[in-house]
């Protein structure tokens, strides 16, 4: 038989989950455990006979082969149950080894009751109102009220479906708000009277301990509800002297303490906000010493200010004019600026663009910004805590709050960095991105040859010692984070990248090449340099992270000769179209200049922050997505080439443009006709590198793209096939070498551009701004049938070579993807590959010789005899004498 089992101590969840095991497997005995909750016993003395547990008092020895586990992962001991039952465990607690021969039903929510109401009614049962109350009261115990940070949408829902089927809330409210009995209320006050307070990772930590009165057979959990509610710890650790063991009962209230993981350590169990442990055979004392020893490894560190800040804040004197901050807020789209003394040496205050909307309104522009700011010096420091900068924000009203130096006085000094009111929701609020910490290491060292990835670590280091964050950006983050080899190393530093570059070389050698007005340097690095880094990462004994070997076939990125650094910038676009005004800025500035959101995430490689993962702007969100999103809905309008870029990013991927970025796209589509012809040229012609460029022209066709460029221009459907001609002709021995010649574009625009009338091609080349020598190689290719078509089909190579003569092999190359027939397909073949090779042993200099004067006849010769080398009239250079002695012959007579 089955028998349904849960944990001692029983809970509401614990109860309630038996309930709707019993219900899924009618068959089998809810058999209640020997300790309840006094509340659960309450409710359970009350509804008795309207449910269906059986009393361990009341059980039978049977023999029980099978044992479903609700709300636990620990079978207790029960009469009869076999040595090895098969068991099946339905439980929210995460974290357990799984166990050889259990079956399990583990999901992340917020009580166990859910996943059993969502199984009822995914099968449609029809539940009591008794039955609801009991399984809303299991739901509500472990969310409190819904409330708990492990609370899911799905707890909430079903907390829904059981009011739907008539569960009683002045019940749940009821049995939720037991009173303490005299026995808790004793134990309540002995623990109240023996609280020690710790701080851990700014987190404030109480652990209460007490032995029990005698004959106290109550549960604890309540009395730590009430400890927890009086003092307001982040976590609570409730210690009772139970005879030769010591009953912990752990609380948290925030994410950073995870209480499961302690109980856990202590042989217990639970999740994260509530959990529990029996220490059999132990003292108070040891157990709160192994308490205090777990805490500093349990507990995360809370977030700080660093997290948050953003670097290179600007500031505004008092004595600058609204107008002028009106006009840096319209540049920079800033919602504040911190306000300094004229000497520059503290804060005196922040402005907001409401205060500048309203002074501009008055028509106060000529004051100075000092007459309308909000006075005060309110400042964080890097090692402050989120919570400091919500109270501030709360307290204060302050909507940005800049960061000093660690160590300033009270005053502060000018701000390093800033931390906004976004800032703060989107740590609160937001998911919490993925770190994938030593992961991304291990990726970096895995994608990297050794030489780049100490090239990597000496790189990192430097910049740690002269205090520079720096960090891999963009496509090489984007593509790891795929899976896919990274092709370009993009480098940006917080700081000063000329002076980093130049300690670089001064340590390990190379070359530097810098322009201080934009903030480059590149590092031009031999084999001695890459020499003398191996050398210094040995010497340094830098860590890599992992000994485990590279994945098998994986490609790893080689050194490369040169590497480029950037400060980092922020951008701003003086008018639509325009391209931007660029200033130094944070990292979190210039990811926000990048196009989509899975191009702004970032790598730190500095110091302890290698490896680690930035992701302001929902990248990585967007790369599990498959979505091409951009960052603002001016994104477009700054600069209407994204739209290009989208696509190709979209089919290269196999992602999808996200449904409001479509739109954006649609609406800035008439700003494509204010956008130079070089840039848009430039994209078409990546876009046509893409390995794929089908897709891609197939999609800009159907977005409306080209319509912009020409009203008659599209994708024509037959292309395709052309398209997928010239990689067949590129590897063709015959046509290879012509392929090779010319960028690979030229022939996939110019296959696009063939079946359009001439005045189509001729202004779109004008449009894009094409060269005169392609667009004539261009136009020309779209002639080469007509120059064929007047030919019989036996013509003689002589007559082939001189229709085709005068155009550019690239030309021909795309004539012959055009397949404009088998009999023009093997004309073209021929002449590339052998009459445009024939040549005559024939030069001017032996008409000369032979007494000929120069002039036409010379052409005439000269042509007569490659026409006889070509038609086989001549095979040999003694015929082709003959020929020319009976030429000259007559040409003398």
């Amino acid at each position: 038989m089955a028998l349904i089992l849960t944990h001692e101590k029983t809970d509401f969840d614990a109860v309630a989950s038996q309930l709707g095991a019993k219900k899924l497997y009618p068959s089998a005995v809810a058999l209640l455990p020997h300790h309840l909750n006094r509340n659960v016993q309450q409710f359970l003395n009350l509804y008795w006979d309207s449910l269906p547990f059986v009393r361990a008092t009341d059980w039978r020895r049977r023999q029980v082969d099978k044992v479903i586990l609700v709300d636990t992962h620990t079978v207790s001991n029960v009469r009869g149950l076999v040595a090895e039952p098969k068991v099946h465990v339905i439980d929210h607690h995460m974290g357990h080894a799984p166990k050889p021969g259990w079956t399990y039903e583990v999901e992340p929510v917020g009580a166990t009751s859910t996943l059993l109401v969502e199984r009822l009614l995914e099968r449609g049962l029809v539940l009591s109102p008794e039955e609801a109350t009991l399984l809303l009261l299991g739901i509500y115990e472990d969310t409190g009220g819904l409330t708990y940070d492990t609370t899911t949408a799905r707890d909430v829902h079903a907390a829904a479906r059981m009011l739907e089927q008539g569960a009683q809330l002045v019940v749940a409210r009821r049995f939720l708000n037991v009173a303490l009995s005299d026995q808790q209320r004793q134990l309540y006050d002995a623990l109240l009277h023996n609280v020690e307070w710790l701080r851990v990772e700014e987190r404030t930590i109480v652990i209460a301990s007490a032995d029990a009165v005698p004959g106290f057979d109550d549960e604890i959990s309540s009395v730590a509800h009430r400890l927890r509610e009086t003092l307001t710890p982040d976590g609570l650790f409730v210690l009772v002297q139970l005879g030769d063991g010591v009953q912990v009962v752990a609380r948290s209230s925030v994410d950073e303490i995870d209480a499961g993981l302690v109980a856990r350590h202590l042989g217990g169990g639970g999740h994260s906000r509530a959990a529990a442990a029996m220490v059999v055979g132990s003292r108070l004392a040891g157990v709160v010493d192994r308490i205090r020893t777990i805490l500093p490894q349990i507990v995360r560190p809370t977030v700080r200010v660093s997290a948050l800040m953003s670097h290179g804040v600007q500031t505004v004197t008092d004595s600058t004019t609204i107008r002028d901050v009106a006009d840096l807020m319209q540049r920079y789209g800033h919602e504040g600026y911190p306000v300094v003394d004229k000497q520059r040496r503290h804060i005196v205050g922040l402005v907001t663009r409401g205060d500048i909307d309203r002074a501009m309104n008055h028509d106060m522009g000529g004051h100075p910004v000092g007459r309308i700011m909000r006075p005060g010096s309110i400042t964080v420091k890097p090692t402050d805590t989120i919570e400091r900068v919500q109270e501030l924000m709360a307290a204060e009203g302050w909507g940005q709050i800049p960061v000093v130096a660690d160590g300033d006085g009270p005053h502060g000094s000018l701000p390093i960095g800033i931390v906004t009111r976004t800032d703060l929701l989107n740590a609160l609020f937001k998911p919490p991105p993925e770190t994938l910490g030593s992961d991304m290491r291990r990726q970096l060292a895995d994608s990297f040859s050794p030489e780049l990835w100490a090239l990597v670590r000496v790189v990192g280091e430097t910049a740690a010692r002269l205090q520079m964050a720096i960090y891999f950006v963009g496509g090489l983050v984007r593509d790891l984070l795929l899976q896919k080899p990274p092709t370009d190393l993009d480098i940006v530093i917080e700081g000063d990248a000329i002076q980093l570059v130049q300690e670089l070389c001064r340590r390990f050698g190379g070359e530097v090449h810098s322009h201080g007005r934009f903030g480059t340097a590149k590092w031009t690095l031999g084999g001695e340099t890459y020499a003398a880094i191996l050398d210094a990462v040995a010497e340094e004994r830098l860590d890599i992270g992992s000994d485990e070997p590279v994945a098998a076939g994986a490609v790893r990125m080689p050194a490369p000769g040169q590497i480029d650094f950037v400060s980092a910038r922020k951008e701003f676009y003086k008018r639509p179209t325009a391209l931007p005004d660029v200033e130094p800025g944070s990292i979190k500035l210039d990811l926000h200049r990048r196009d989509f959101t899975i191009n702004t995430l970032a790598i730190r490689l500095d110091g302890d922050y290698l490896g680690q993962l930035l992701d302001f702007y929902g990248g990585r969100r967007d790369l599990r997505r498959g979505l091409i999103r951009v960052l603002h809905s001016l994104s477009f309008i700054d600069d209407p080439t994204r739209i290009l870029r989208a696509v190709r990013l979209e089919q290269r991927l196999g992602f999808t443009i996200e449904e409001n970025t479509a739109a954006l796209i649609d609406a800035a589509l008439p700003l494509l006709d204010r956008v130079s012809g070089e840039r848009i040229r430039n994209e078409i012609e990546l876009s046509l590198n893409e390995a794929n460029p089908i897709k891609v022209m197939e999609r800009l066709d159907g977005l409306g793209v080209f319509k912009h460029l020409h009203p008659d221009l599209s994708w024509r459907a037959e292309t395709a096939a052309v398209y997928e001609r010239i990689p067949r002709l590129a590897a063709d021995p015959i046509w290879g070498e012509i392929y090779r010649s010319s960028p690979p574009e030229f022939f996939y625009f110019a296959a696009w551009l063939a079946p359009f009338p001439k005045p189509v091609p001729e202004m779109v080349g004008n449009r894009l701004r094409v060269r005169k020598t392609t667009m004539d190689d261009l136009l020309g290719m779209a002639t080469v049938r007509e120059a064929l078509l007047g030919l019989p089909e036996d013509a003689r190579p002589s007559e082939v070579m001189r229709a085709l003569a005068p155009f550019a092999p690239r030309a021909l190359l795309t004539a012959r993807a055009l397949d404009l027939g088998l009999q023009i397909n093997a004309w073209l073949d021929r002449y590339i590959a052998e009459w445009r090779h024939v040549r005559t042993t024939t030069t001017g200099d032996d008409l000369r010789r032979a007494g000929l004067s120069p002039g036409p006849i010379y052409t005439r010769i000269l042509d007569r005899l490659l026409v006889a080398r070509l038609d086989g009239e001549v095979q040999d250079d003694a015929a082709e004498r003959a020929l020319l002695e009976s030429l000259l012959a007559g040409a003398q007579a």
